[in-house]
């Protein structure tokens, strides 16, 4: 680069940081540790979870550490950067980054995600928390009618729109004089009032007006940040008592399939910001908390067929999300909400699935724009140091629960302590809720020595020998879902040993036809274990889309 050449413009993207203050005051004393009293979730609660909550607030300090060692000034919050909207939880994050502004120069740009507030009233939240015998107790914000024993605080309540964003309100959600340029889809005006739109039920009968947190920022000459609040509280049909959060369709599984039918506007203001980028010479980066194209770019189908009623097949946005969004004039856009990374793209669309700090694989994204020109990397926080005092409180929970930690107590970093978290998450919540009965009870403490031999589980060709025939079988299945969900970066967090016997088993399963009958069970794990060969051809892929 010559002396007279713009430097790129460099900045950090963070999603799903899902921060949990572990010396928060919740109503619970806490639990000694050293100088220490921690408010810890019980691993109970964690392993059904598809995050992690004790280690996030020590994730986020490691990021944010790692940004401010590489000399970034910006930084996008990509929704969920809340536990789940907690009012103390908030206002706990929101002097956290306010330190980091102050100490090391940081300016912070915050989406709502789906975790962080909810429609115009809010909701209660409760949580199970950790005492110092190892028990767990209730933490709740419903005083109704709390079980005994439980713990209620208003602390507690997830807050609604405006009330929610209020602590974060210098994070870009309002205007500050050292912005360079700062307007919403409704215009220059930053008041909650002056940002409203009316959200009508399918049956026209239920109307809001409810607020939109989007806005476009120019933090530094000729970079815009254009953040879309995709979250969409859809009215249900029919008729609710006043301030009800049943009245709500939750934005979980919505995203932008309902932001087409309820927020078009949106869709007319982020084609004119990008003409307008455009014509003025702007670098423009769009993002928001939910993908427009699948992160999995399951074009085979494989998450229908195995999973039709799982949580990814109901936030998969429809194909005209794409269309519409590349229609308005952009051409890349990052998101989170799946706790994903890697890349996917239709057309001249790129979507970036950013990964979240506190779900496998943890790790961030750093941007460096220039003109049209964009390079991504994703940061791999995996040797992250355990905390010992929550680890052995771990311990100590298993110890009178009788239940075991599933294992996670013999983690030697954060990385393999996600790992981990995926394998009880495998037992304690896909098995459950997403995996045919009738597999799960037939392969259910197998090793893969039985998996192979069994009548009902084995592949329909030969099986050759050198076969890890001591692996357990909720190990492997354990490694499809951080295959699918770290990409490229659970290559090396799984290592070589472990991709080649997935990948050895997809091609053993190959020939296990999809419609068998009369061997149901092996047909599956086929069509398993072949759409663990797509994540793997997947995560091999280019690391950017190449054009």
């Amino acid at each position: 680069m010559t002396g007279g050449e713009t430097p790129p413009f460099s900045l950090a993207v963070i999603a799903d940081a899902h921060f949990h203050d572990i010396a928060g005051d919740y109503g619970l004393p806490g639990v000694p540790a050293g100088e220490r009293r921690l408010t810890l979730y019980s691993w109970a609660r964690t392993r059904e979870s598809t995050r992690v909550f004790n280690e996030s607030a020590a994730a986020l300090s490691a990021a944010l550490e790692q940004v401010a060692a590489r000399g970034i000034r910006h930084v996008v919050l990509l929704g969920d950067y809340t536990d789940d909207g907690q009012r103390r939880t908030t206002e706990s994050l929101a002097r956290l980054l306010t330190r980091q502004e102050e100490e090391h120069g940081l300016r912070f740009y915050a989406l709502p995600g789906n975790h962080d507030v909810f429609g115009p009233f809010g909701r209660h939240r409760s949580g199970d928390f950790l005492r110092a015998d190892g028990r767990s107790v209730l933490v709740t914000s419903d005083g109704r009618e709390p079980p005994p024993g439980a713990v209620v605080t208003p602390d507690f309540r997830c807050e609604g729109l405006p009330a929610g964003l209020l602590p974060m309100a210098r994070f870009g959600y309002f205007r500050r004089p050292e912005f360079l340029h700062w307007e919403t889809p409704f215009g220059l005006n930053d008041a909650p009032e002056a940002r409203s739109y009316e959200a009508v039920s399918a049956d026209g009968r239920t109307r809001h007006r409810l607020m939109d947190a989007s806005y476009l920022v120019e933090p530094e000459d000729g970079l815009w940040l254009m953040m879309i609040d995709a979250n969409v509280f859809e009215p249900r049909n029919g008729v609710f008592k006043p301030r009800s959060k049943r009245a709500f369709i939750d934005s979980t599984a919505a995203g932008w399939n309902a932001m087409l039918r309820l927020k078009p506007f949106i869709l007319t203001w982020m084609a004119d910001v990008a003409a307008r980028a455009k014509a003025t010479g702007k670098t423009l980066l769009t993002f928001s908390h939910y993908p427009v194209i699948d992160p999995l770019d399951d074009r085979e189908g494989y998450e229908p067929r195995l999973f039709p009623g799982g949580t990814i097949l109901k936030r998969r946005p429809e194909p005209a999300v794409a269309e519409a969004v590349s229609k308005a004039g952009i051409d890349l856009h990052f998101s989170g909400h799946w706790h994903v990374a890697g890349q996917s793209r239709r057309g001249d669309l790129v979507n970036v699935a950013v990964p979240s700090l506190c779900g496998y694989p943890p790790g961030f994204c750093v941007v460096e724009a220039k003109g049209v020109a964009v390079a991504v990397e994703t940061v791999d926080l995996s040797a992250l140091p355990l905390d010992a005092d929550i680890m052995a409180l771990y311990g100590r929970e298993a110890a009178r629960t009788g239940g075991g930690s599933d294992a996670v107590s013999g983690a030697r970093d954060y990385g393999e302590f996600l790992r981990l978290h995926t394998q009880a998450l495998v037992r304690h919540r896909y098995f459950p809720r997403e995996w045919p009965a009738e597999v799960v009870s037939a392969i259910e403490g197998m090793r893969l020595s039985d998996l192979l031999a069994d009548e009902r589980t084995r592949p329909a060709g030969d099986v050759p020998p050198g076969c890890d025939a001591d692996e357990a079988v909720i190990a492997l299945i354990a490694d499809w879902y951080c295959l699918r969900q770290g990409g490229a970066l659970a290559l090396a967090g799984l290592g070589e040993r472990r991709i080649a016997l997935l990948e050895q088993l997809a091609r053993l399963y190959a020939e296990t036809p999809e419609a068998s009958t009369d061997r149901a069970i092996a047909a599956y794990l086929g069509l398993f274990f072949r759409a663990g060969l797509f994540h793997l051809e997947r995560a091999r892929g280019p690391a950017w889309p190449a054009a």
